[in-house]
């Protein structure tokens, strides 16, 4: 029953929240971790466990060196989790309802700072196909901060270039981003004179293709992030995530507005645009202790 109810779980958040895969992978992970726990230490189902053998379990991952925030993690999604058994009449109530998890120390988000960001961007040289390709890729993801998922999943339909933006469609909503110059030349060049010579079918509609000719894939890309890092010698622990963050950021930085950057980032929540807000302060700060004469 209880793989039942996780199955329907992942429905429920796929069709109904419109979660991203990696929130729904999370989320199915943890509860299916503690339905396997109950099983082996309390002898019970997911439906039949209560708000102490919850605790037990952030107890007992806490002693395995769980971090906070995982364990922070793990009661977002069996509170989720139970709600949804709530909603569908499955339980008379959430266990987890009351319950608190240990403050996780907040994590801000690395970014990179211009002139890192131009090195960065640099790395890619545009004597061959792959050359022109990451350059083109690199220039998109930051003149325009989407998700390394909405990036891959671009068709060649998605681009306006004569107007200047990209169309994004991701978690079931459609938002437009501007392109800066340097970016629509990097991929009209990329569309115009390397992309033909990649794909291996003349019906493939990804704007990103390995060179296979086949749409590009999260790994694939890592891959490509972590070359350029290392041929540019940052230091700085650079992730698909990093040119978002960092794009983020330097708008702010350049007066930007919360919402507009809200917008372009296509958070559905502007509490998630707000920490960039923390990392700009946090910055200031470090800037004034390292250059007052009396800090």
């Amino acid at each position: 029953m209880a793989r039942d109810d996780i199955a329907d779980f992942g429905t429920y958040l796929a069709e109904e929240r419109h979660a991203s895969q990696n929130t729904i992978c999370s989320y199915l992970r943890d509860v299916t971790q503690f339905s396997a726990y109950l099983r082996e230490h309390q002898s019970c189902t997911l439906r039949q466990a209560g708000g102490e053998m919850i605790q037990d379990y952030m107890s007992w991952m806490r002693g395995r060196g769980k971090s906070a925030a995982s364990v922070t993690r793990f009661l977002a999604s069996v509170k989720s989790f139970y709600n949804f058994l709530l909603s569908a009449g499955a339980v008379k109530a959430n266990p987890a309802k009351s319950i608190s998890a240990d403050r996780a120390e907040r994590k801000y988000p690395e970014i990179l700072t211009s002139k890192e960001v131009e090195l960065f961007l640099e790395q890619p040289r545009c004597v061959d196909a792959k050359g022109y390709r990451d350059h083109a890729m690199l220039e998109l993801l930051y003149a325009t901060g989407i998700r390394v998922s909405e990036l891959i999943s671009l068709d060649l339909k998605d681009l306006n270039l004569s107007a200047g933006f990209i169309r994004c469609a991701s978690r079931g909503k459609e938002r437009i981003i501007p392109l800066y110059h340097t970016a629509v030349k990097a991929l009209q060049d990329y569309v115009r004179d390397i992309r033909p010579q990649l794909i291996a079918d003349g019906g493939e509609q990804a704007l990103f293709v390995n060179m296979n000719g086949e749409r590009m894939s999260r790994q694939g890309f890592w891959k490509i992030i972590k070359y350029y890092q290392e041929k540019a010698g940052i230091e700085k622990d650079i992730t698909p995530h990093t040119l978002r963050h960092s794009f983020a950021v330097h708008l702010l930085e350049n007066g930007a507005d919360l919402r507009s950057i809200q917008e372009m980032l296509g958070h559905a929540d502007i509490s998630s645009t707000q920490i960039y807000t923390h990392v700009v302060k946090r910055q200031l700060k470090d800037v004034y202790q390292k250059a007052h004469p009396r800090a």
